[in-house]
């Protein structure tokens, strides 16, 4: 997929805001870990330095180091001034205000751009997307995906979501995807059927709430696993 940097609105999450999006344990962060849609977060740079593994995967990362500080740079201020609109849709359980929110957003992502380079050449940040990955049958232990399915439920039709999440069921033994809410801060159309059709397929889809809450209301995951035997998604 090739990018176009006036599309791109960098905003990235810190390996502490995965831990409490995802519920992981401690157990869950050594296993093998694909991040699908990750942009600029430093979970992957933070994980890398406790010796752990991840793979990001985003369109992005078919972009510079240099165009994606830029696009920050053009953007931050931007974005700022939307929270600051639209402060009463957020919960400020996490952050005390728009500004602690958006300079850990930023620091986030410089730590990013600071590591951006050596992941690359590291195999670490591969320019790919949803619904179709390189990866085989149960690469990894465990998928995640921030930000993305569910929340642009009017962006992306159901008919992706389904794709996207069978290709997550393909290549990892248990999907966890975050949040469950559109960008109108309301439960995506998208979640019930999804949680029907994985059903059918053989996969257990659960609604864990999580001790993270960005937008109000926002604090639950989908966590996918197989059922017993079943056929793929």
């Amino acid at each position: 997929m090739v990018v176009e940097l006036d599309n791109v609105v960098p905003w990235g999450r810190s390996l502490d805001e995965y831990r409490l999006m995802f519920a992981m344990t401690e157990a869950d962060l050594d296993l093998r870990i694909i991040g699908c849609g990750d942009g600029p977060a430093s979970f992957n740079s933070e994980m890398a330095t406790l010796g752990h593994h991840v793979t990001s995967i985003d369109p992005i990362y078919g972009l510079s180091k240099q165009q994606i500080r830029l696009r920050i740079d053009e953007t931050y201020q931007s974005i700022l001034s939307q929270v600051k609109l639209s402060i009463d849709d957020y919960a400020w359980k996490n952050f005390r205000d728009p500004d602690e929110l958006c300079r850990h957003r930023l620091e986030t992502m410089d730590r990013f751009l600071e590591d951006y380079e050596a992941g690359l050449s590291e195999g670490r940040y591969l320019p790919e997307s949803l619904p179709s990955l390189s990866f085989e049958d149960d690469d990894f232990g465990l998928a995640l995906c921030s930000h993305l399915l569910f929340l642009f439920s009017e962006q992306l039709s159901l008919d992706f979501h389904k794709a996207a999440i069978r290709e997550l069921c393909r290549v990892a033994k248990e999907v966890r995807i975050f949040p469950l809410l559109a960008l109108d801060c309301k439960r995506s159309v998208h979640v019930e059927p999804v949680i029907s059709e994985l059903e059918r397929e053989g996969f257990r889809a659960e609604i864990v709430t999580v001790p993270y809450e960005i937008q109000r209301g926002g604090d639950q995951m989908m966590k996918i696993s197989p059922a017993g035997e079943s056929t793929r998604f």
